[in-house]
């Protein structure tokens, strides 16, 4: 898998990124948002730069262009609740691409800093021979990108996969990286030291679903 992790050079993505994990502004749960999808804008920037291009004639009201434009045929799926800011901001750039949205969430059987993967809701297009953009923003353990992942193998298979997170840890770069084939693109913020014993990121910036949609009741 080709990582690509963006704050190992120095952007204004640093400020977006400090400003979500902060815990004065993160109060402002809009403001959270926008600070998602103004980082999703900007992993998706740095994702184009590795799509197909083709040339085409553009008329101006002066005369002829042309000029390269991107012509894969994206879909785009989010995991549900606390992808859909990310979502957003990917859509800013990609505005023609196909949607998908799936939802994924940890399930405590008995002992609370175990848990397992659980996938229910599913709306998807045909992804055969498609670049899917596959997008979460937290990548704790690893183990929601792999599930989602191998839920969507019965819509076809992509001619490219890239994943989008925001704060990973490095544990579960680790295992995305085992988990997808070479040519499989991740594209990541930032990128933390640990995990804690219940599987969150540390120094991380808590439950993004949370500070996004405001605290759910717990099963």
């Amino acid at each position: 898998m080709h990582i690509h992790n963006i704050s190992q050079q120095n952007s204004i993505l640093n400020t977006f990124i400090s400003e979500i994990r902060s815990e004065n502004i993160q109060k402002d749960s809009m403001r959270f948002r926008r600070n998602v999808e103004r980082i999703g804008e900007i992993l998706g920037y740095e994702m184009s730069k590795t799509l197909n291009y083709k040339s085409k004639n553009i008329k101006t009201p002066l005369g002829l262009c042309d000029i390269n434009l991107s012509n894969n045929d994206i879909v785009l799926c989010s995991i549900l609740r606390a992808g859909v800011p990310l979502h957003n901001g990917l859509l800013n750039y990609f505005d023609t691409a196909e949607n998908a949205f799936i939802s994924a969430y940890r399930h405590h059987k008995h002992d609370p800093e175990s848990f397992e993967i659980i996938v229910e809701y599913l709306a998807c297009p045909n992804l055969e021979n498609k670049t899917l953009i596959l997008a979460d923003p937290m990548l704790a353990t690893g183990q929601s990108m792999v599930a989602t992942f191998e839920a969507l193998k019965p819509f076809g298979k992509p001619k490219e996969v890239h994943l989008i997170s925001i704060i990973g840890a490095q544990e579960g770069v680790d295992f995305v990286n085992t988990h997808f084939d070479d040519n499989v693109h991740l594209w990541i913020a930032t990128v933390d030291e640990k995990l804690n014993d219940k599987g969150y990121i540390i120094p991380g910036l808590g439950d993004a679903g949370d500070l996004a949609f405001g605290e759910k009741l717990q099963q």
